[in-house]
Parts: structure tokens; C-alpha cells; sequence
């Protein structure tokens, strides 16, 4: 993998990545149409990073305050178990603290819901996933999947929930959507957003749970893929990981602004005719590119 091809697949992860397009299936599809020689997860995983800077880029207040309060949470929890525990000896009632009595602590607690099942399905469909993204025809297909679930979101009623109005049922549906979605070709944030809109929640908090929750899911697949990325990096060029990821980083940030304006006026029909397009075309690709 060369310089200027780093750079080509930068800039379509940071613009896919966050427009409901899916990224996975558009670098899957052009490296199989132009025969580029990627450098496989661990350029990918570089790309994702770069996309995850970009969310905590725009998101830096609200990514702060789930971890300040994640804290929180944990702290608190210890010493509702010290409590149970010293109450269990003197036989005394014990002092709980509260768990939950802001919307950030509800927030991170559906965001960690979220991420079980994500991190679940990325376990045992990895290989899945890979094989995937060696063809033309499963991108193809899940593209074509991509512009229904787009065309649904359009037509779905607005919601009114807010973290404290949210289930953590529909966290973990959120996050089982998630995890369906890293088959290139089904758009992540197109996939979970849509879910969140057909949960209830308000539009532009499907889009910031969307984001927010892909943050968790990213630094997750780069540590399973450290073990392996040493001897990838050195074999294809550290400066084009380097320069690749900073692109879709800038990108990135561009589409994330972008789609705040894109779901609250419901414009998603728009990005469902172009995955149709481009689903029918890797579709039909398929048959004569092996």
C-alpha cells in the first residue's frame, strides 16, 4: 500500500465513516475494484482512530462528563458494597449511596450496556467479517440493506427520549445493532441511529449516542488488534497509517457537523438513493470481478 492510496482511503473513511454510508463497505469495494493492496484490520483499525478523534473532537464536553461520572459511578458503587458488607457484620441497615441521578450517569451507564453485546458479536464474527470484506457481493448486499434502514429513518415519527427517559433494553438493542453493523457495507452510524430513532429517542440524541457509543467499540478492536499491527505497520509504512488516520480525522469532523443538520431535517433519503446505486453496481460487480 503506497502513500497516495493511504491518503485515497483516509479521506473515504473520514467521509463515509459518519455519513450513513458505510465506510467499511466503500473501502472493502474500492480496494476490490481497483485492486489496491490494503494493509488489512490493522490499517483499518488506524483509520477508525482517526474517525474517533474526530468524535472526540466535537463530542469533548460530553465524552469529559461520562467519564468524570463514570468515576463516579464506580466510586459509589464500591462503597455501596463496603456498606452491604460492614452491615452484614454489625448488623446494621446500610447507607447506599444513589447510583444514577443525572443524565450523564444514566448516559454512560446505556453506553456501557451498548457496548456489551458489540463487543460480544465483534468477538465471534471476526473471521466473518474479514472473509466480507475479501468480496464484492456481501458489501453489496448490505449497502443495498444500508438504504432501507436510511429510507425507514426518514419516515420514522420523532421521538422524545432523552438519556434519563431511555431503557437500557433499548441500550442493549442499540448496541446489538452495532455489532451487526461492522459487516462492510451496513453503515454503523446509519445502522444505530436509525435504531435509536425507532427506539424513541429524540433525533439529535440518536445521533450523539450513536457517536458516543462507537468510542468504547474502537478502542476495543485496537487492543485486540495490537498483537498483530507491530509487524503490519512495519511492513507497509508507519507515515502512511500516520497520514491516513489524520485525514479521516479531519474528514471526519467535517460529515460529524454535517449530520447533525442531515437527520434533524430528516435527509436521509438522499444517502438511501446513493447506497441503493452503489450497492447495485458492487452487486452486479461481483459477477465479473473475482
Amino acid at each position: 500500500m503506497g502513500l497516495l492510496e493511504a491518503i485515497f482511503l483516509g479521506i473515504i473513511q473520514g467521509l463515509t465513516e459518519f455519513l450513513p454510508v458505510s465506510s467499511s463497505g466503500h473501502l472493502a469495494i474500492f480496494q476490490k475494484i481497483f485492486g489496491m493492496k490494503g494493509a488489512g484490520i490493522s490499517f483499518d483499525v488506524f483509520l477508525h482512530l482517526g474517525t474517533l478523534l474526530a468524535v472526540l473532537m466535537v463530542y469533548w464536553k460530553d465524552i469529559l462528563g461520562l467519564f468524570v461520572n463514570g468515576i463516579g459511578i464506580l466510586a459509589d458503587s464500591t462503597a455501596n458494597i463496603i456498606s452491604y458488607c460492614r452491615s452484614r457484620k454489625n448488623g446494621k441497615s446500610p447507607a447506599y449511596r444513589k447510583i444514577v441521578y443525572n443524565s450523564y450517569r444514566k448516559f454512560a451507564l446505556l453506553v456501557l450496556v451498548s457496548t456489551i453485546p458489540t463487543g460480544i458479536i465483534g468477538i465471534l464474527g471476526k473471521k466473518l467479517v474479514s472473509g466480507a470484506s475479501d468480496t464484492l457481493i456481501v458489501p453489496g448486499i448490505c449497502m443495498l440493506v444500508t438504504a432501507i434502514l436510511l429510507f425507514i429513518s426518514d419516515n420514522v415519527p420523532d421521538g422524545d427520549r432523552t438519556p434519563k427517559k431511555t431503557g437500557y433494553l433499548q441500550g442493549v438493542f442499540m448496541g446489538i445493532c452495532q455489532g451487526i453493523a461492522t459487516l462492510p457495507g451496513l453503515s454503523r452510524s446509519g445502522t444505530t441511529i436509525t435504531a435509536g430513532l425507532l427506539c424513541g429517542l429524540r433525533r439529535d440524541f440518536a445521533v450523539k449516542y450513536s457517536f458516543i457509543m462507537s468510542v468504547p467499540a474502537i478502542l476495543g478492536a485496537t487492543l485486540i488488534e495490537i498483537p498483530e499491527m507491530k509487524q503490519d505497520i512495519t511492513s507497509n509504512g508507519a507515515l502512511n497509517y500516520v497520514v491516513g488516520m489524520l485525514l479521516a480525522a479531519a474528514v471526519g469532523y467535517v460529515c460529524i457537523r454535517t449530520m447533525l443538520i442531515v437527520v434533524k431535517n430528516k435527509k436521509f433519503k438522499y444517502f438511501s438513493y446513493y447506497c441503493a446505486i452503489v450497492g447495485v453496481i458492487a452487486v452486479a460487480a461481483s459477477f465479473f470481478i473475482q
